[in-house]
């Protein structure tokens, strides 16, 4: 694909730009256009005057993400520094869809507005809509309000949220749509106790994850069909990570690529990890759950491109 079939944004058009470094596993080949636009206007002007046959990927913080060796074709859309403002108006939050989940978090509770939930949250708002990422019970389609995207023709629209038919880690949009902010409610609650929560959370977190080591957070969805609730009386039964672990499979390698010994529904790259040592320890790992339990385990993480 060459530049004069592309428009010319006032934004940053980059050709055959490597994605391994925009991934939190830092695996995966290059894409043919890397756009980062200046604000929404210059996206919805991009899309509009794009070829529609071009195919559009928009792409977050690369925190749920395995791009493949090949990398990826046509034009990936990743936002930045225009898309990341947060507005606070009594309960209601308005965050760029760039907006970190858990900087989400810690502003709304600043304010006395409960969005815990999101603080242990990898990733961005974007992200966290198209997934209905959630955790302790709660989850986006609980708190949003409304949502802003722009189309693959460049037109802006709001979304509620019936538009996006959420499910667990799951929600519809059209394809090739850039969601570019979200309205959130959150409850009231003192900051103190918010902040304080909070704390509490990152500290289980990090007693049970492996949050120092370079993965994408969970790769299986629960096949219990919910996330943990955090509570005392939480079943771990048909939990990803259980199943894998009755499986034996906690610890197990393939090339670079490892499930996590603290935590074995993490697939982590321990150094030198190609995106297809990951996949394929991910298939072998569902495989081998399949024969142990009869139980199929579904990806949470997303797998783009080309081999």
């Amino acid at each position: 694909m060459s530049a004069p079939d592309l428009p010319t944004p006032r934004g940053t058009l980059t050709s055959n730009r490597s994605l391994s470094d925009l991934t939190w596993l830092r695996v995966g080949g290059p894409v043919d256009w890397l756009f980062q636009p200046a604000d929404a206007e210059d996206l919805a002007d991009f899309l509009a005057q794009l070829d529609p046959a071009i195919p559009v990927f928009p792409m977050g913080v690369g925190s749920n993400l395995i791009v493949r060796d090949g990398g990826l074709r046509g034009v990936v859309i990743r936002l930045g520094r225009g898309f990341n403002r947060i507005e606070i108006d009594g309960l209601t939050v308005t965050a760029g869809a760039a907006t970190l989940d858990a900087h989400v978090a810690r502003k709304a509770a600043d304010r006395g507005v409960d969005l815990t939930f999101l603080r242990t949250i990898p990733g961005s708002i974007g992200g966290a809509m198209r997934m209905n990422a959630g955790c302790y019970g709660r989850y986006m389609a609980d708190v949003l309000v409304s949502a802003t995207a722009i189309t693959r023709e460049g037109q802006i629209v709001t979304l509620t949220p019936e538009d996006f038919s959420f499910g667990y880690r799951h929600s519809t949009l059209p394809a090739g749509a850039v969601l570019i902010s979200a309205r959130l409610r959150g409850e009231a609650g003192e900051p103190e106790k918010l902040h304080a929560l909070m704390q509490e959370q990152l500290d289980r977190r990090d007693a049970s994850q492996p949050t120092k080591d370079r993965s994408a957070g969970s790769t299986f969805r629960n096949p219990a069909g919910f996330s943990s609730t955090g509570r005392a009386d939480d079943s771990h039964e048909l939990k990803a990570w259980k199943v894998i672990d009755d499986a034996g499979l906690r610890g197990a390698r393939l090339g670079g690529a490892q499930m996590s010994e603290k935590h074995p529904n993490f697939l982590i790259n321990t150094g030198n990890a190609t995106a297809a040592d990951l996949e394929s320890l991910g298939e072998d790992v569902r495989k081998k759950v399949y024969e142990s339990s009869g139980i199929t385990l579904e990806w949470e993480i997303m797998r783009v491109g080309d081999p």
